[in-house]
């Protein structure tokens, strides 16, 4: 008897031959996640089986394995020989009492001699001898599962724990997150990883009319990503002098159009330098006047050559703060540090902006000395 963690994988399955390029990605991410632990790892046919750990630490390693994308769930379990004999000794020790129960038996293996639905009435019967309980197959407090593999082990446990599902990261290529302080674009970073997308991270500043108390709250809120994404190179970009030339010089309401359009360009040039091939952005449909249909079609404009991903465009904001509140950013993101979005913000900004007009103002800028300005103050951050 053994005491290890069943690791389910979800999509995974409907892979085709391509399917070994995912697991061993997701295996890969799963030792990794696990660095500096003490563990034995090894497959079964749908499975992946966790041993050998300190069982002390068992709360820290689930707690690890749960930020682990494409895996679905995990179990703590007992691991035996899967034969009858071993497989009721261990049923005999449970100790339910006094809640109801069920037993649910699933054989991977189909040379196991006893059928799944005869076995399980079989080991409720063991259970019953042994506790003053009741059999509920309908509503139980308690269920024990029992599931025999493919590899002459069986596994029981009681519980399945959820975990993060969606694709191995690093399965989808890489992309650059428009990190800003707020609520929103470290939702959208955690969206497109659990896609598979590793990211890099981008965040405009505007000091001196933003704090390095608002630069920090950006590195904290890379910092949590990093439980779920791995480690981020986050680019920082002053874009106070951007800022303040157009303030100078172009209307007020296409202020933050302008502003928006500006930062594309850059975030397209430092894809490129880097081999990233997207760019995204925690824009939601209507949420404020830079993210209407016309409004990001202007802003998205801009962009040549690379797809723009909006993970968020759908989603309202509770629903987002909802995702914030469980990655642990949304205590982060109220910090009440402003970006660099709410420099100079304007009392009316235009909510259908047109190409032909942002265009017409941007020629009152010399716009590639202020890229080139603005990108010659990059620094780059390992987190």
């Amino acid at each position: 008897m053994d005491r290890v963690l069943l690791l389910r994988f979800g999509e995974l399955y409907l892979k085709g031959k391509n399917r070994n390029i995912f697991e061993g990605k997701l295996i890969s991410n799963i030792k990794q996640s696990l660095a500096g632990e003490e563990f034995s790892f090894h497959s079964t046919f749908g499975r992946y089986i966790i041993s050998g750990y300190n069982q002390e630490r068992e709360g820290e390693i689930i707690r690890k394995l749960k930020c682990v994308f494409g895996l679905y769930s995990l179990s703590p379990a007992v691991e035996v020989d899967a034969t009858k004999e071993e497989i009721e000794n261990e049923v005999r020790k449970i100790r339910i009492e006094p809640k109801s129960f069920k037993v649910n038996v699933k054989r991977a293996d189909k040379n196991f001699p006893i059928p799944s639905m005869e076995f399980a009435a079989y080991l409720g019967g063991v259970i019953l001898e042994n506790n003053k309980c009741e059999v509920d197959l309908y509503n139980p407090q308690v269920e024990v599962n029992v599931d025999i593999r493919m590899n002459g082990r069986a596994y029981i446990y009681f519980e399945k724990i959820a975990c993060q599902g969606g694709l191995p990261l690093g399965t989808a290529g890489k992309g650059l997150l428009l990190l800003s302080g707020g609520i929103d674009s470290p939702v959208a970073g955690y969206l497109v990883a659990k896609r598979g997308l590793e990211i890099e991270a981008l965040h405009f500043h505007s000091y001196p009319y933003t704090s390095e108390r608002a630069k920090e709250k950006v590195i904290s809120l890379a910092e949590k990503l990093t439980a779920y994404c791995g480690k981020i190179r986050l680019h920082t970009i002053s874009f106070t002098k951007v800022q303040e030339e157009i303030h100078k010089h172009c209307a007020p309401e296409y202020m933050i159009t302008i502003m928006r359009r500006i930062m594309m360009r850059i975030a397209e040039r430092i894809c490129k330098a880097n081999n990233l091939g997207a760019i995204i952005t925690g824009e939601s449909l209507g949420q404020v006047a830079s993210q209407t249909m016309q409004s990001m079609t202007v802003t998205g404009g801009v962009i040549e050559s690379l797809p723009v991903f909006r993970p968020c465009i759908a989603m309202d904001k509770e629903e987002i703060m909802a995702v914030a509140r469980n990655i642990d950013t949304y205590e982060t993101s109220i910090l009440p540090y402003e970006d660099c979005c709410t420099v100079f913000l304007p009392k009316f900004p235009v909510i259908k902006p047109t190409i032909e007009k942002a265009e017409k103002e941007e020629r009152r800028l010399d716009l590639e000395k202020l890229i080139e300005e603005a990108m010659a103050t990059e620094e780059i951050l390992m987190i």
